[in-house]
């Protein structure tokens, strides 16, 4: 099977982010021709005159629509693009040289219609950008969901990476209409359609996440309150480590009220989950500075996922509330 790549990048006013990520395309090498999509999602800080300065290296496509979220513009864009299998990024992605030819060369041996592949942190990242990449993507701290070895298959991919072949975009419809979750949520149906699907082994991207504490916090909170609807679409995916952020807070609760009435000695697990937090990160960031950036990290992932997830799964799970009522600024019309 010939596959023919088309890239899927949906915009929201970054110009800057789609400059940079144009560069790194240029840097692929990938020998064989591939296209890029580009869908504005309602901007009003469009990226076309950064789309112009590169339509002479690469074969680019540029759509301006009205806003209707990622989901919406992902599959716009899928709708237009040429190829038979396409591969979709956020704006705020990097790609290492390597990255078409590693997907490739994987799907020429073990083809799949849909993969995803990990995130990692540029050394040109800002620590506060690095202590977030770790946060997100640790062992320690996710167990790892966003992308490992281990999980080769019955993966869900995240659409700041994320393949998916012509032919299972047209039999599931593409992304819904929820934001955040529609990966996920892709996922599960892409499953439930008969297709497999993988994680893809050094196809990783640069995610640069431009990003605050606020935003952090408000990004985790939304990711809490999605899960126990997307639990509830797709009771198979239900599992309980995702539980254990509102286990941490109880957890962290638990740990300070005990030392102060009976014992400091009841912190000392909660010291030392810490301690290794910050010894880790340290030591792959090299840096002691990202390592304590990560401590505010974790308690900001932790406490902002694990109470909106509380909350959610409540209203939901047991109260039986209509989803897009209770929470209709996490669903585009």
């Amino acid at each position: 099977m010939q596959i023919n790549y088309s890239f899927i990048i949906p915009v929201f006013n970054r110009p800057q982010e789609v400059k940079e990520l144009l560069e790194s395309f240029v840097d692929l090498d990938f020998e064989t021709s591939f296209e890029i999509v580009i869908v504005e999602d309602g901007s009003t800080e469009t990226s076309e005159k950064v789309v112009e300065q590169f339509s002479e290296k690469l074969s680019i496509s540029y759509y301006f629509k009205q806003n209707s979220g990622p989901g919406d513009s992902r599959n716009y864009g899928m709708k237009r693009a040429k190829g038979n299998y396409f591969i979709i990024l956020d704006s705020d992605c990097l790609l290492p040289s390597h990255y078409l030819t590693t997907v490739a060369t994987f799907l020429q041996t073990n083809f799949y219609h849909c993969f995803g592949g990990a995130d990692a942190a540029h050394e040109s990242f800002t620590p506060l950008q690095k202590a977030i990449n770790y946060t997100m993507t640790s062992f320690f701290t996710t167990g790892g969901i966003r992308g490992n070895i281990k999980s080769v298959t019955n993966f869900e991919p995240r659409s700041f990476n994320m393949g998916i072949s012509r032919e299972a975009f047209l039999k599931t419809g593409g992304y819904s209409k929820i934001h955040p979750g529609e990966d996920p949520d892709l996922s599960q149906r892409i499953s439930k359609a008969g297709f497999n699907t993988t994680f893809l082994p050094n196809a990783y991207v640069y995610h640069k996440r431009r990003i605050s504490w606020k935003k952090f916090y408000l990004q985790v909170k939304k990711f809490g309150l999605v899960r126990p609807i997307l639990s509830k679409w797709h009771p198979s995916s239900a599992k309980l480590t995702f539980w254990f952020p509102t286990l941490f807070v109880l957890f962290v609760v638990f740990s300070i009220l005990t030392s102060i009435v009976i014992t400091p000695w009841f912190l000392l697990p909660l010291v030392s989950y810490l301690i290794l937090i910050f010894t880790d990160s340290s030591i792959k960031n090299k840096s002691l500075y990202i390592g304590l950036l990560t401590l505010r990290a974790v308690f900001v992932q932790f406490f902002g996922y694990g109470i909106a997830f509380f909350k959610s799964s409540v209203l939901i799970n047991f109260l039986k509330k209509d989803p897009q009522k209770q929470f209709p600024f996490l669903f585009f019309e």
